[in-house]
């Protein structure tokens, strides 16, 4: 199969009532693990790499590998760039076929914010590219110095920031943070408040350590598309961590690598159920 354009992945995820897992990746591993995951349970979902990560790739090596793990299988999956942090990533990123953009701008005051967006969307939306930006900074992100109290969504702006942006989709803080060493304080009467005024589906980030049924809550409130990172490159890196604890003199890269493959795949496959509804966790 081929990737999936985002509009009609989102178009797909609306028509079906279901909701988007995106799991970041990071090298060849991961992404085909992603990919096995979501095909094995017949469920759609994004491969997302942020501008951080592509430190360690290009777009053009996550797009090949993507085009040839797809070969053969039947879901609908979508390549996305996560946190994007340039223009030129940006444009780097869809000129070599990845099929959504996140424009990453929070950190910025509210009218650059919208500036920053429009730019991306006036790009993006030329070659059909739906874009995700971001109101309310998300704690927990590197590098990133925010006040707990100046990260939540504003729902009172959301409205205004959506339709001067020109976003498709829109991440919002609502206590969530990014990787399992900070604790979420998810609030969902401020989600429901946001869900009420926001022309766009929503967004949430750091999905990892935020409380299923709380995730699942969250479909009844315009939200469609969640992000995974830390369960992920947690079972990747267990995979090797537990081989070495036995023998620190292991060398099968190979056969661990493998392995990993198995275990981020059966990680990907259980999220996307869980979430979803269709599997107890």
């Amino acid at each position: 199969m081929k990737i999936v354009n985002g509009f009609d992945l989102l178009a797909y995820a609306k028509e079906k009532k279901l909701l988007l897992p995106a799991f970041n990746t990071t090298n060849l591993e991961m992404t085909k693990a992603i990919i096995k995951g979501l095909n094995a349970v017949h469920l759609p979902g994004m491969v997302q790499i942020s501008s951080n990560n592509l430190h360690l790739s290009n777009p053009e090596v996550i797009a090949y590998m993507m085009r040839e793990f797809l070969k053969g299988t039947d879901t609908p999956v979508g390549l996305h760039l996560d946190h994007g942090k340039s223009f030129d990533d940006v444009k780097a990123c869809v000129d070599a076929g990845f099929t959504s953009i996140m424009v990453d701008a929070s950190h910025l005051n509210f009218e650059e914010n919208i500036k920053e967006v429009q730019k991306t969307v006036e790009y993006c939306h030329f070659y059909h590219v739906p874009v995700e930006a971001e109101l309310g900074a998300i704690m927990g992100k590197e590098d990133d110095d925010v006040n707990e109290a100046d990260c939540k969504t504003d729902p009172a702006l959301v409205k205004e920031f959506v339709e001067r942006s020109g976003c498709d989709i829109l991440a919002v803080s609502i206590g969530n943070v990014h990787g399992l060493d900070a604790v979420a304080k998810i609030d969902l009467a401020l989600l429901k408040r946001i869900a009420e005024v926001s022309p766009v589906p929503l967004v949430l980030h750091g999905g990892s350590g935020i409380p299923f049924d709380q995730v699942k809550q969250m479909r009844d409130y315009n939200m469609i598309k969640v992000n995974y990172g830390s369960d992920l490159r947690r079972a990747f890196i267990q995979t090797f961590g537990e081989a070495y604890e036995k023998n620190h003199n292991e060398a099968n890269l190979y056969g661990l690598s493998a392995k990993a493959v198995e275990n981020v795949s059966k990680t990907a496959a259980d999220l996307v159920l869980i979430i979803n509804g269709l599997k107890e966790s």
